[in-house]
C-alpha cells in the first residue's frame, strides 16, 4: 500500500441488518475505534441495506464518528417509472456521498453489465459521489487464464466513460468471484499483480498516482496486514466479517498496523 493514498476499509452488509441492527452496530463500532486519531485510521466506509441509510447516517452524525455511509448500488437515471429503484438524487438528498457499483452479485442477479456499471458510475460522479466500482473475474475465467482479459474489459468500460479529473474520485475494487463468500482467498501477491494491472490501465486515461484500488475476497482480520502490505492494494471491500463489530475493528485495527 502506497503512503500517499489514504487506505479505505468497507464493510458490505449486503442483505442483512434492521435499522435498531444498524445503529447498535455503529455505537458498538465506535466505541472501538475512539481510542484512535483520526490520522491513525483508515477511511471507514459502512455500506447498509437501504433501509438503514437513513437512521445510520444520522446516528454517525450525531456520534460524530469518522465513518462514510455507502449505498450498496444505485439506478444511473434520475427518476422515472422504475419501480423499486433508487436514483442518485435521492441517496444525495439522504445526504449519501458514497454507493458501491457493479458488485458481482450485481452481475450475477440482477444482470448488471459492463455497460450499465459505467452508467452508473458517470452518474454517481455527477452527484458528487465516490463510486467504488468493482470488477472481478468468476471461477471458470480464472481456469482458463482469463483473468487478466476480463479485469481489462470491465476496467475499461468504465475508464472510456469518464474524464481523466475524476480519475481520483473513483474507487475500483478487486473482486475475485471465486473468493466471496467462498472461504478461498486469492493469495496476496496474486491478488496485488492484479491491482497492479487495474492501476496500469488506469495509467493510459490519466494520473493513476491517486485512484485507490480495494481488494475484496473473504478478507478477515487474519488477512488483512498481507493483503494491505502490498504495493497497489489500498484496503479492503469486507463482506461476511464486516456484519459483526468485533470482526470488522480486527480489520479496522491491522490496517491501522499496516499504515504505521
Amino acid at each position: 500500500m502506497a503512503n500517499a493514498r489514504r487506505p479505505i476499509i468497507a464493510g458490505n452488509w449486503k442483505m442483512f441488518k434492521t435499522t435498531d441492527e444498524a445503529t447498535a452496530f455503529v455505537e458498538t463500532l465506535w466505541q472501538k475505534v475512539q481510542p484512535h486519531t483520526s490520522a491513525q485510521l483508515p477511511e471507514i466506509v459502512i455500506c447498509p441495506p437501504f433501509t438503514a441509510l437513513a437512521s445510520v447516517k444520522a446516528r454517525i452524525t450525531e456520534l460524530k464518528a469518522p465513518f462514510m455511509v455507502s449505498a450498496q448500488t444505485m439506478e444511473s437515471r434520475e427518476n422515472g417509472a422504475y419501480t423499486g429503484e433508487i436514483s442518485p438524487l435521492m441517496l444525495a438528498d439522504l445526504g449519501i456521498h458514497w454507493v458501491v457499483i457493479g458488485h458481482s452479485e450485481r452481475r450475477q442477479y440482477f444482470n448488471e453489465t459492463d455497460e450499465t456499471v459505467a452508467q452508473k458510475t458517470v452518474a454517481a460522479l455527477k452527484y458528487g459521489m465516490t463510486p467504488i466500482v468493482c470488477v472481478g473475474e468468476q471461477l471458470l475465467e480464472r481456469e482458463n487464464n482469463l483473468t487478466d482479459a476480463v479485469i481489462e474489459q470491465q476496467v475499461r468500460a468504465i475508464l472510456t466513460q469518464i474524464s481523466a479529473a475524476d480519475l481520483p474520485r473513483i474507487v475500483i475494487a478487486y473482486e475475485p468471484v471465486w473468493a466471496i463468500g467462498t472461504g478461498k482467498v486469492c493469495e496476496a501477491p496474486e491478488a496485488n499483480r492484479v491491482c497492479a494491472l487495474i492501476r496500469h490501465f488506469v495509467s493510459e486515461y490519466g494520473d493513476a498516482k491517486q485512484t485507490r484500488i480495494l481488494y475484496g475476497g473473504s478478507v478477515k482480520p487474519d488477512n488483512t496486514q498481507a493483503l494491505m502490505s502490498q504495493s497497489d492494494i489500498d484496503g479492503g471491500l469486507v463482506g461476511g466479517a464486516s456484519l459483526e463489530a468485533e470482526s470488522f475493528f480486527g480489520i479496522i485495527e491491522q490496517a491501522c498496523l499496516v499504515k504505521a
